[in-house]
C-alpha cells in the first residue's frame, strides 16, 4: 500500500511538471487542451492545477467563448521562473552590484561591451552567412536553447519571422541590470544580418510571457 501511494505521488509530480511544461511552451492553455496534451481526463487536470495554484505557480483568466461559460485559461506565474534555469542568478546580481560598487557605471557599461562583443563572436561561429536566413535562424535558436531561452521559429504569412524565447535564463539579472537587454536587438543583427528589420514585439521584462522579435527581411529576398 506505502509503495502504491508513493507510486502515486510521483505519477502527479510528474503530471505537474508536464503541465508546468506545457504552459511555458504555449502560453495560457484551458485545462482541455492541456488534457488532450496528456491523455488525461480534464477532471484530472484541473485538480493538478488547482494545487499548483496553491502554490502560487499558475494562475487563471476568464475568456469568452460563443456559447456556455467563459473558459478558465491558466498560465504560469513569475514564480514559475524558479522552476527553469536561471543562469546563477544570485550570483550574477551579486556580481552586478560588487562591479557597480568597484569600478561605477561607466566600468560595468565597459563590461557589458565586452561580453556581448564576445557573445555575438561565439554565435556567428555557430551561424554561417552562407546559410539561408531561415537555417540562420534555426542555428541561432539552437544555440539560444542551448542557453535555456527555450528558443522557436515561427514563419509568418506575411513573408517575416517571429524568434520566440520562452524563458529568459538571465532575467533576474537583467532587471539588475537593464544593460544586458539593451543590445539584443542589435546583437540580433550582427549575427542574423545587417540588412534585417528586427524589432521587439514582446519583452519579459515588461510584464509578457516570452520575448519575441519580429524578423523581416529586405524585399525580394529570404
Amino acid at each position: 500500500m506505502k509503495k502504491e501511494r508513493s507510486q502515486a505521488k510521483l505519477g502527479a509530480e510528474r503530471t505537474r511538471r508536464s503541465i508546468v511544461k506545457l504552459l511555458k511552451h504555449h502560453g495560457a492553455m484551458d485545462a482541455l487542451h492541456l488534457a488532450n496534451e496528456l491523455h488525461v481526463t480534464a477532471m484530472a487536470v484541473r485538480q493538478h492545477l488547482y494545487r499548483l495554484q496553491e502554490e502560487g505557480l499558475v494562475s487563471f483568466s476568464e475568456e469568452p467563448r460563443s456559447m456556455g461559460r467563459p473558459a478558465k485559461m491558466w498560465a504560469l506565474t513569475s514564480e514559475a521562473n524558479r522552476l527553469f534555469p536561471d543562469g546563477y542568478a544570485d550570483l550574477t546580481i551579486s556580481l552586478i552590484e560588487s562591479m557597480k560598487e568597484a569600478f561605477g557605471e561607466d566600468g560595468l557599461d565597459r563590461m557589458l561591451d565586452i561580453r556581448n562583443r564576445n557573445q555575438i563572436m561565439e554565435y556567428q561561429s555557430k551561424v554561417s552567412k552562407d546559410l539561408t536566413l531561415k537555417e540562420r535562424l534555426n542555428a541561432f535558436a539552437a544555440s539560444r536553447t542551448a542557453e535555456g531561452y527555450m528558443a522557436e521559429i515561427i514563419e509568418n504569412e506575411d513573408g517575416s519571422y517571429s524568434f520566440v524565447e520562452k524563458h529568459c535564463p538571465i532575467c533576474e539579472a537583467a532587471r539588475a541590470c537593464s544593460g544586458l537587454c539593451k543590445k539584443e536587438v542589435e546583437m540580433f543583427k550582427q549575427v542574423l544580418g545587417a540588412d534585417l528589420e528586427i524589432t521587439r514585439s514582446e519583452h519579459i521584462l515588461e510584464g509578457d510571457i516570452r520575448c519575441v522579435y519580429v524578423i523581416t527581411p529586405p524585399i525580394g529576398r529570404e
